[in-house]
């Protein structure tokens, strides 16, 4: 690894941690498009690796903030909820995966805009 290399590495992850800390994003959103756009990664490989990433712990300390620093009298966010939507994440993780590594990476590519499109159109139009 070159020194250039290293710290692309290190500005991706402080940058997609950052996102992730901040609005809850990071993974999908920010890491995958950075890492085909500036490492010259495949989809494919991008996918792998942010999933890798994800399953350090890189974001317990941020959702443990978000426990315990509720916001304007709402209350903190349900663990059990957190637990079980994970176990299902694991699941869908591994299926969603066997499905990826058969699909042409242009397809990939092209699916993965899609759905980014569709959220935020709804997000920017037709959120409260």
């Amino acid at each position: 690894m070159n020194p250039t290399l290293i710290v692309s590495l290190i500005a991706i992850g402080l940058f997609a941690g950052i996102l992730s800390g901040f609005m809850g994003v990071g993974g999908g959103v920010v890491m995958i498009p950075l890492m085909v756009l500036f490492l010259g990664y495949s989809q494919h490989q991008a996918q792998g690796l942010s999933l890798a990433v994800l399953a350090m712990l890189v974001t317990l300390p941020a959702a443990y903030t978000y426990y315990v620093n509720p916001i304007a009298g709402e209350a903190a966010f349900n663990w059990k909820f957190a637990v079980i939507i994970g176990i299902s994440f694991l699941l869908g993780g591994f299926l969603g995966a066997k499905f990826a590594v058969n699909i042409p990476e242009q397809l990939l590519k092209k699916s993965f805009a899609v759905i980014l499109f569709i959220v935020a159109i709804k997000m920017f139009f037709f959120s409260k």
